[in-house]
């Protein structure tokens, strides 16, 4: 493994902008997430490090190495797409060997066998090695895709959605065999996703970027607790962070014009808050409540313990417990 870093990366598409002076390092060892939406420059940024894209300016560094004119090839990294990409009419084994037997790396088929072996036996699929890729599921399709790059032991694996197209069970389980994997093999991992719940359970640091700009990295928590503004604010939180006008509540810092509530922020009772508002809806989820409420015409999302026997046109009442604050252009404003 090594570090990775992308210095002062910038990439256009014709008169779209797809990345803008991107600087990021991914540590050796170190298991990074690109979180943003479509469009933003996840998928840019890895094709850059690959090399299947060269930078219209700034440098890609691998193990200290400038690469930035380098071939894919002379690069040294594994990629994972979105698709499994495997070749139907070969086994499972064979498709995992593929990279192996390409002739610049001159693998013995014995340490070959071995290593295909090793990684299958990873990921749970070494009853499968004799399968045809077409005789898999969608969840074992997918593992041999991943295995497929595990076996080559590169400077960095490079992700690009993987687990999107499989359905919310499987996506839990590869989510925690992935990290698993990632752990006991001290892989460096640039892994880019939509997916809030992934990029928060796998990774070590998130990048939330928009519109090509890396807007804020850091841990999970202290992205989730220490957004720079109210979009990076908005990328983490299930419900989604609740954005306020700061003149419906009493004792705001100077300079706040929006109050962001996450779940954790509002106290719900029948009585007794700061203001009041009416229950629209109530979504029953078995060990907790989605509350939609409207609070002077504003729709706000938030949790009850399912106990509580809120119906709705039911009015309740709601106390700010340290929220976050966001002047008018969305940066934030210290408590």
């Amino acid at each position: 493994m090594a570090e990775v870093e992308i210095i002062s990366v910038s990439k256009a598409f014709g008169k779209t902008q797809a990345l803008s002076d991107l600087s990021l390092t991914v540590g050796d060892g170190e298991f990074v997430a690109l979180l943003g939406p479509t469009g933003a420059g996840k998928t840019t940024a890895l094709r850059l490090i690959a090399g299947l894209e060269q930078p219209d300016r700034g440098s890609i560094r691998i193990d200290g190495r400038d690469v930035t004119g380098d071939a894919p090839a002379d690069r040294d990294v594994a990629f994972v797409f979105q698709q499994y990409s495997l070749y139907p009419h070969l086994t499972v084994f064979e498709n995992m060997a593929f990279s192996l037997r390409a002739p610049t790396r001159r693998v013995a088929e014995a340490d070959i066998r071995a290593k295909v072996q090793e990684v299958a036996r990873l990921l749970h699929i070494e009853t499968k090695l004799d399968n045809k890729a077409t005789q898999l599921s969608g969840g074992q399709m997918q593992r041999v895709a991943i295995g497929r790059a595990l076996v080559r032991s590169p400077s960095i694996y490079l992700m690009d959605e993987p687990l999107s197209s499989l359905d919310a069970k499987l996506r839990g389980e590869l989510r925690l065999e992935l990290k698993r994997i990632q752990v006991e093999l001290g892989a460096t991992i640039l892994y880019v996703t939509h997916d809030q719940t992934e990029a928060m359970t796998m990774a070590s640091r998130i990048g939330v970027i928009e519109g090509g700009r890396l807007m804020q990295i850091g841990s999970p928590r202290e992205i989730y607790e220490n957004p720079i503004n109210a979009h990076v604010a908005a990328r983490l939180g299930q419900p989604m962070i609740n954005l306020l006008p700061a003149a419906l509540f009493a004792g705001v810092p100077d300079g706040a014009e929006t109050i962001g509530a996450r779940t954790e922020h509002l106290t719900i009772a029948r009585d007794g808050g700061d203001v009041s508002a009416i229950v629209k809806r109530v979504e029953h989820l078995g060990d907790q409540s989605h509350l939609h409420l409207d609070l002077a015409g504003r729709p706000v999302v938030t949790l009850a313990d399912p106990e509580a026997a809120f119906g709705a046109g039911d009015m309740v009442s709601l106390r700010l417990n340290k929220p976050l604050f966001f002047d008018a252009k969305g940066e934030r404003v210290a408590a």
